[in-house]
């Protein structure tokens, strides 16, 4: 996983956006909700201007006016509005303090660290302190960080010759506490740190740093300090020469296990290593709206589920008859573990999680289900998957059966290795035994975070006749940035063109 906290954007477009001051015309962009705009605190004549010293310098955010107007929404809007969504939806979202995660280097030295982003093109770090996108409290937990790093003399690493005892840190905000009114939960939310720790384990020669310096962040923002700041602190080990932050092996060291969140409906269990979402808020906004496509009572796969909190949030919210979730992350399966124990007791699902690459032999997933959920990588779907939804929505309609000797027969597997990917890592029975459909599915729920795979999928779903697209919504998940997230509603076969009304009016007799 390389290092970046938000999609990079070129020097001269940060400077250009610096520079172009606020539109006043929003007449022709989508409609929003209102109530998720917050004003900022020091300017009533910018209310949604970003307002952060870091800006320029740091590659983070891209622009600097209008957060909650991405410079791509008007492409988007027109993108949906030429292809028959006519109320496509925009959701601007928090603007400040809205990232709940956040992987940062640590450089410099033990007397001068510093924390935060590599400058754009190069491997120097940006400090950033006074970050407006962290929540609030990742930047108190930088501090703290820092504070330790130079009282401990804990060095900072020096990637040009190896050296050094920290190389990164991730930090993850969580929400849940309910013993506090639903109001002062995010603004009081818990930061769980994980230490990238330079060494092969917690036995190598600087572990004794490692262990004093998770002391002293504990004694100092933990729950007997004067402010509890910390949830929880992890150690990650890497020695890795390359750019990827993290290693195989983690070591839980002081505070709660288990990280929780409340989202969608249900409780995740997040380990440090899962993929997580960095704007809490917003993906939870995503994922209720997301809720409504998905009929009471279906059968739902979820590819690249991740911890599979789409799956178990539509499982638990529409009744579905069961759910599968396909993830290639075997890191992910803890995690879906816990949060599958959370489930209410009156849940009457199939649940199951299952640890392989849904783009290989994709139709023994997309069988018997009525709803197919999507949330590919930023480069978008594999073509093989692609591939197999325009087979399957090409199929016989109206029967919703493959027909016979159709290129969608699921073969007969037989090798060893491929049974073994299929079979569930972790399943719950339903109490119910649902007769095992052999349907293929209506419904197509794509998320995306790259607008430009998304194009590009969607306008070959639509070339093929196999899907049209039904509604279509976008949520400002990373306010400064060139980036907005898609959500696709696409319906199994061509859009069925609207008959003209009657008029009212009697032919002459002649």
């Amino acid at each position: 996983m390389a290092l970046s906290l938000f999609p990079p954007a070129p020097v001269t477009a940060r400077l250009a956006a610096r520079n172009t001051p606020p539109a006043v015309a929003t007449s022709h962009l989508p409609n929003r909700n209102p109530n998720h705009l917050l004003e900022s605190p020091s300017s009533s004549s910018a209310p949604t201007a970003l307002q952060c010293p870091h800006f320029q310098s740091c590659s983070g955010c891209s622009y600097e006016w209008n957060l909650d107007q991405p410079p791509v929404l008007q492409e988007v809007s027109k993108f949906f509005r030429d292809r028959g969504v006519q109320d496509f939806t925009f959701d601007s979202g928090r603007l400040w303090e809205w990232r709940c995660r956040a992987k940062l280097a640590v450089r410099g030295t033990p007397e001068s660290p510093l924390i935060g982003l590599y400058q754009e093109g190069t491997h120097h770090i940006v400090d950033i302190p006074l970050c407006r996108a962290h929540h609030p409290n990742i930047n108190a937990a930088v501090e703290l960080l820092k504070q330790g790093i130079s009282k401990l003399n804990v060095q900072p690493y020096d990637e040009d010759v190896g050296t050094g005892d920290l190389r990164y840190v991730q930090m993850a905000v969580t929400t849940y506490n309910t013993s506090l009114p639903v109001a002062e939960r995010y603004q009081k939310g818990k930061v769980q740190l994980s230490l990238v720790w330079n060494s092969r384990n917690e036995h190598s020669e600087n572990s004794n740093k490692l262990h004093a310096l998770s002391n002293f962040l504990w004694r100092n923002g933990g729950p007997n300090s004067n402010m509890h700041l910390i949830h929880s602190i992890w150690a990650n080990f890497q020695t890795s020469t390359g750019n990827i932050i993290f290693g195989n092996r983690w070591r839980h060291l002081l505070g709660e296990r288990d990280f929780w969140e409340h989202i969608g409906g249900v409780d995740i269990s997040l380990d440090p290593s899962s993929f997580g979402q960095a704007n809490t808020l917003a993906f939870n906004s995503l994922l209720r709206k997301l809720q409504k496509y998905v009929p009471y009572g279906s059968s739902v796969v979820d590819l690249y589920a991740g911890a599979g909190i789409i799956g178990l949030s539509v499982s638990a919210t529409r009744k579905c008859r069961s759910v599968k979730c396909v993830e290639i992350n075997k890191e992910s399966k803890v995690s879906f573990e816990k949060s599958i124990s959370r489930l209410p007791k009156t849940i009457d699902s199939s649940i199951s999680w299952h640890n392989t690459d849904a783009s290989v032999e994709p139709l023994y997933w997309l069988e018997g289900s009525d709803v197919i959920v999507v949330d590919p990588p930023r480069k978008g779907l594999h073509p093989s998957l692609i591939d197999a939804l325009c087979n399957v929505a090409l199929s016989d309609h109206k029967s919703n059966k493959a027909p016979r000797g159709s290129i969608l027969k699921v073969k007969d597997e037989k090798r060893p290795w491929v049974l073994r990917a299929r079979e569930a890592s972790v399943h719950l029975d339903s109490k119910t035994a649902w007769e095992k459909s052999q349907t293929w599915p209506e419904t197509l729920i794509y998320i995306s975070c790259g607008w430009e795979s998304f194009k590009e999928d969607c306008q070959t779903l639509l070339s093929s006749k196999a899907w049209h697209l039904e509604k279509a919504h976008a949520f400002n998940l990373f306010p400064g940035t060139e980036s907005i997230e898609v959500l696709g509603v696409f319906k199994r076969g061509p859009r069925v063109g609207q008959k003209k009304k009657k008029t009212g009016k009697t032919k002459r007799n002649k």
